[in-house]
């Protein structure tokens, strides 16, 4: 049984299921306000919990696991979900890289029609030579990758050289791995999810 957390329009035609970064819950304040700006471009957003991370909730400190031990929850999640109309699957980081990891699966079987990641975790910080973009060289799924420029876990500089499919688009905002921007950048946080989620609408249509 799997616990959803819903931002509505409840008629939209396309659903936006996005797990969460490694460290912080479907509820965190930067989750929230990204439910809020999606489902205001009229994409009904659905998140859900990882189980190591659901088990906080009671007091267990688990540790996130590798993101291969997560493909097959994140694909059961995806049939436990089966909503009307168009899905979209993705996340926050640790979530949308294994959404990444399941997409074309799930594309070939006609379950998705998309992947949206936001702040995509490239490389470990300080580790630009362990990359994980091995699958995103030949990702067949259509794909929005939403990136900091000064990313630590993949900036605009780094990912430029990386050999990524066509399927994917990069949009990037002056910002971190959260979107956040410098003063100096003249937006604000907020004005970068704001832009955000437009980039997500624009994209898929909504």
């Amino acid at each position: 049984m799997h616990d959803f957390l819903f931002s509505d329009p409840r008629d939209a035609s396309t659903t936006l299921l996005l797990a969460h970064g490694a460290g912080a819950p479907m509820d965190s304040d930067w989750m929230n306000t990204m439910a809020a700006k999606l489902a205001g471009q009229g994409i009904r957003v659905a998140r859900f919990e990882f189980a190591y991370m659901a088990a906080r909730r009671t007091g267990q400190r688990k540790p996130p696991p590798r993101a291969e031990k997560l493909l097959d929850e994140y694909r059961a999640v995806v049939d436990a979900l089966a909503p009307q109309g168009r899905l979209l699957i993705g996340g926050k980081s640790l979530g949308g890289r294994v959404a990444s990891m399941v997409a074309d699966d799930l594309h070939r079987a006609g379950k998705i029609a998309g992947l949206v990641c936001l702040g995509y975790p490239f490389h470990p910080p300080g580790s630009p030579e362990k990359l994980r973009t091995a699958h995103l060289e030949t990702l067949r799924c259509p794909a929005l990758i939403c990136q900091g420029t000064r990313d630590p876990f993949g900036t605009r500089e780094e990912v430029a050289g990386y050999d990524l499919s066509a399927a994917i688009a990069l949009h990037w905002f002056e910002g971190d791995h959260d979107l956040k921007p410098r003063k100096a950048d003249g937006v604000t946080l907020d004005d970068n999810l704001g832009q955000a989620a437009s980039a997500v609408a624009d994209w898929t249509g909504a």
